[in-house]
């Protein structure tokens, strides 16, 4: 089985800016190439932080109502000291959460969530931008046909992996929703089949109705007092 990883997906040709980028040039930057966010790098390509869309608007929302019926979003002195930030450099979030290019899809999901980010700059072994991945390229993983996503279950988790008989277990794959019917010969192996299929890139869902043979997970539980009579 071979995951997607980060390197995969990523876009490489990153829009960058300076610390001393303006503020002008970074909504420009954004505009001309269709972007929300942009890596902040210094002169050995290392990202000291993101610039967000929700960092240029912060801007826009302390500003008062031109009518005086509202004062402007109160911030507290970092905030706005950022709010009022002429340059790439004071606007940016800072530290950025970045990625490797080793990574699977699922780690760099995980990354995101944790740390409530759209998007993460990703770096090589020093510390230098080679690209950026965003949400959007994470689900391109849902993409995959079901062709492909039943075949790698069908010869690579079902075959390879759990050695399984090739008519032992049926495949059916409906937009990326899996289902096994069947038998295995032992019953232990059915939560690991799940679970190994779930893994697959693209698997939206896995349902089973398999049978099995022997059943592995009833263990006898020996008497207290079994031995007690021999001691």
């Amino acid at each position: 089985m071979r995951h997607r990883t980060v390197q995969d997906v990523m876009t490489q040709e990153v829009v960058t800016a300076g610390p001393d980028t303006p503020f002008k040039e970074v909504v420009a930057r954004f505009h001309r190439n269709d972007i929300t966010a942009i890596p902040v790098i210094d002169d050995q390509g290392r990202p000291l932080g993101v610039v967000s869309e929700a960092d240029l608007i912060r801007k826009e929302a302390v500003l008062p109502d031109p009518e005086g019926h509202f004062p402007g979003r109160r911030l507290d002195a970092h905030d706005r000291a950022r709010a009022e930030a002429e340059t790439a450099g004071g606007l940016m979030t800072s530290p950025p959460v970045t990625a490797r290019p080793g990574w699977s899809v699922p780690e760099a999901a995980r990354a995101m969530d944790r740390h409530k980010v759209k998007r993460l700059p990703v770096v090589d072994e020093v510390g230098r931008l080679v690209g950026i991945v965003s949400r959007r390229d994470l689900l391109q993983v849902f993409l995959r046909n079901d062709a492909a996503i039943r075949e790698e279950i069908t010869h690579d988790v079902l075959g390879q992996t759990l050695w399984l008989a090739p008519d032992a277990v049926q495949v059916a794959v409906q937009e990326g929703v899996v289902t096994l019917t069947g038998r295995v010969p032992r019953r232990s192996l059915i939560p690991l089949a799940e679970q190994l299929c779930r893994a697959v890139d693209g698997v939206v869902a896995v349902h089973q109705s398999l049978d099995w043979t022997d059943d592995d997970t009833d263990v006898p539980v020996e008497h207290p007092h079994a031995y007690r009579a021999g001691r």
